[in-house]
């Protein structure tokens, strides 16, 4: 989406040659934008909130970008608020990937394309995915519920952040971005998932009707199922990766047999190194590792 917003914003003038760009991320966007301002040669801005993962700001300073850390506090309000103090006092470009129609355009000529291709015509019985922005939501469900009306598309929410299931609204500033935390709002280790706030795009979404459910997945079950993923089937996501999944799997425990279910696994491990999702992985060699080292007699570390 990165790509699309900038390339957005060339097309329309909006942004100069040269002009800095602000984002607040909770770290993919700011990642894939920083990769976009670096080839493209605008300076690039990121602010984001204290608590997300330090690997995200060490990718994102290595790819150029000035990374501004927001208080804890703050949550991702605080950190979309001080990137719109940032574009207002010094001139920059704010991307607004929380708001920014071209976000979920991109979606809709990518991702909800890529998808419906990949199928080949056969049908698609359920869409289930997280949301952080709501651009795939909106872009991408728009687009296959154009091509499959009979498809369902289910979002997935963290259960301590059910800020759709509650049903209530989200106060909003003039721009439509978030204006306060809502009130069904607290903290969770799904990182890139469910900010503070319902962003705009996703209103539009839920406005739309092109949401059938909203599940809500357990922080502890999505990084049990990560793990699973990355030990039984080789795929190496992260927290996100692993709620997106878990969703999917509590959605096939009642579909019809043969139902055919398409799910994202929208980022990497790596990044989740500092995170819950790796308490349990040492870097030192356990018992068993010693074991096998010492099963030989040569190139063994002092003890």
């Amino acid at each position: 989406l990165a790509i699309g917003v900038i390339e957005d914003a060339e097309r329309k003038g909006t942004i100069k040659p040269g002009q800095t760009v602000v984002e607040a991320t909770s770290g993919n966007t700011g990642i894939a934008l920083a990769m976009v301002c670096a080839a493209k040669g605008y300076p690039c801005v990121i602010t984001m909130a204290e608590p997300f993962s330090v690997e995200r700001r060490r990718i994102m300073r290595q790819l150029g970008a000035k990374v501004i850390v927001t208080p804890a506090a703050g949550k991702g309000t605080g950190m979309v608020k001080k990137a719109q103090e940032l574009a207002k006092k010094h001139g920059w470009f704010q991307s607004r990937q929380f708001e920014n129609p071209a976000n979920a355009d991109y979606h809709a000529r990518s991702t909800g394309p890529e998808i419906l291709r990949d199928f080949g015509g056969t049908p698609i019985d359920y869409f289930v995915l997280g949301y952080g922005t709501g651009g795939t939501v909106q872009g991408a469900g728009r687009v296959i519920k154009a091509a499959s009306p009979a498809t369902k598309i289910i979002v997935s929410e963290p259960a301590p952040a059910a800020l759709l299931t509650s049903g209530q609204a989200q106060e909003r500033q003039a721009d439509g971005s978030s204006a306060a935390t809502h009130p069904a709002f607290s903290p969770h280790p799904i990182q890139g998932w469910t900010p503070d706030f319902i962003s705009l795009l996703l209103q539009k979404a839920t406005d739309d009707h092109l949401i059938d459910e909203v599940l809500t997945v357990d922080p502890a079950k999505a990084i049990e199922t990560s793990k699973l993923l990355a030990r039984k089937e080789g795929i190496f996501t992260g927290i996100s990766g692993g709620a997106a999944m878990a969703t999917a799997l509590q959605v096939a425990a009642t579909a019809p047999k043969g139902s055919n279910i398409v799910t994202i696994l929208a980022d990497t491990s790596e990044r989740y190194l500092s995170t819950p999702l790796y308490d349990s992985i040492a870097a030192d060699m356990d018992e068993e590792e010693l074991a096998i080292s010492k099963s030989t007699p040569n190139f063994q570390l002092p003890e």
